[in-house]
């Protein structure tokens, strides 16, 4: 009993430390100024939790992580094993966590990616979402609300995703607004396998929009999710794209939609906004005013149209595939255009841009806080 009296309690710092750790395996320890928090009391709780045998600090090759201890696993188990026993048993990743660098980064990856999902407000444990990867199908035909699911849950399908070994995604967020495959690059560029991530994009295509999920993403087209430490990475995408460093997947046609965003609070209220339909059409709805309609016979991705009758295009999302068509049919036909974006993204935007496009700003926190708290509204 005293065993259990020690162990923190429901909905406290401590107990989301332990579930966090149990999921991602190995925490970083950098991550814990994206928990809620202040950084005195969250230090507080480590401290208590190392205390107690619940927590464990691990350091090698200047890697330093968080593991669970045995006590802390043995003890979920019991209490959540439909949550936990996916991580914590069996011969997995998450429960016999092996010391190679590459395998601790990509843990590190996947826990970053966990914590941006949770949060913006996305469900990622198990016992919280529809399985729909399991192998006898999806249990429901569509999803209500977001839901993120690890690359090795969407592995459970069985031997058809063989198809996608070498693919380096974190997972797949289903959301009303569409289905993404999430990269987590931190802060380097990712080294695309560019066959093993075309086999990705077309299984999860044909699983979850044409079987398992329909009846609610028949017509959608599935996009990328990629996130990294800083905009440096988005920046060198575009900067490289004559050298033969070129990002052919990014750049090339595979995708449509594929949003870059950051491991921080900006990515985080970012990727809320791109899981609303309804947050961002009130966005758009706004950025409208003083614009005209698009012109659909303009052969230049865009949104609007100024009072000159250039183009717009409303680039917030940093949509990667989007807005190299917009720079490039501006550059082709030698006319100017004007890409809205947020404050904090002007400067990486104009560097590669910036002679072809005028820019206008839009202040992050009063439009996100404004947009946000009406989607948490509805």
């Amino acid at each position: 009993m005293d065993d259990k009296r020690r162990f923190p309690k429901q909905d406290t710092l401590g107990l989301h430390l332990l579930e966090m750790a149990a999921v991602c395996g190995e925490l970083p320890t950098d991550l814990l100024t994206r928990l809620s928090g202040s950084s005195s009391y969250t230090e507080t709780v480590i401290t208590s939790l190392k205390k107690d045998g619940l927590l464990k600090t691990y350091y090698k090759d200047k890697l330093r992580g968080y593991r669970l201890g045995q006590r802390a696993k043995r003890i979920l188990l019991e209490r959540q094993p439909e949550r936990f026993s996916f991580y914590l048993t069996g011969n997995v990743e998450t429960n016999r966590i092996k010391s190679e660098v590459p395998r601790r980064i990509r843990l590190h990856r996947v826990a970053e990616t966990y914590v941006a999902m949770q949060n913006a407000g996305i469900a990622v444990f198990r016992d919280g979402k529809p399985l729909v990867f399991s192998p006898g199908g999806s249990p429901v035909a569509r999803l209500d609300s977001p839901a993120f699911y690890s690359s090795r849950e969407v592995k459970e399908m069985g031997i058809e995703t063989v198809k996608i070994r070498g693919s380096r995604m974190t997972g797949v967020l289903l959301a009303p607004s569409g289905v993404f495959i999430s990269y987590n690059g931190g802060s380097h560029m990712l080294k695309w396998d560019y066959r093993a991530e075309q086999r990705a994009q077309a299984l999860l295509q044909m699983v979850v929009c044409h079987q398992r999920l329909s009846a609610q993403h028949a017509s959608t087209c599935v996009s990328g999710l990629l996130f990294g430490n800083d905009l440096e990475p988005f920046y060198r995408i575009f900067a490289d794209s004559d050298t033969e460093s070129r990002c052919f997947f990014l750049l090339d046609g595979n995708y449509e939609h594929f949003y870059y965003l950051t491991n921080d609070h900006y990515g985080d209220t970012l990727l809320k906004l791109l899981c609303s339909p309804e947050g961002t059409a009130e966005l758009d709805h706004m950025l409208m005013q003083g614009f005209y309609p698009k012109d659909t016979g303009l052969p230049i991705e865009h949104d609007a149209l100024d009072q000159n009758g250039n183009p717009v295009l409303f680039g917030y999302f940093l949509d990667i595939p989007r807005i190299n068509r917009f720079h490039t049919a501006l550059q082709l036909q030698e006319r100017t255009g004007t890409l809205i974006c947020f404050d904090f993204q002007k400067e990486v935007l104009h560097r590669f841009c910036g002679g072809q496009v005028g820019f206008s700003t839009i202040s992050f926190e009063k439009i996100t806080s404004r947009n946000l708290n009406e989607c948490d509204s509805n």
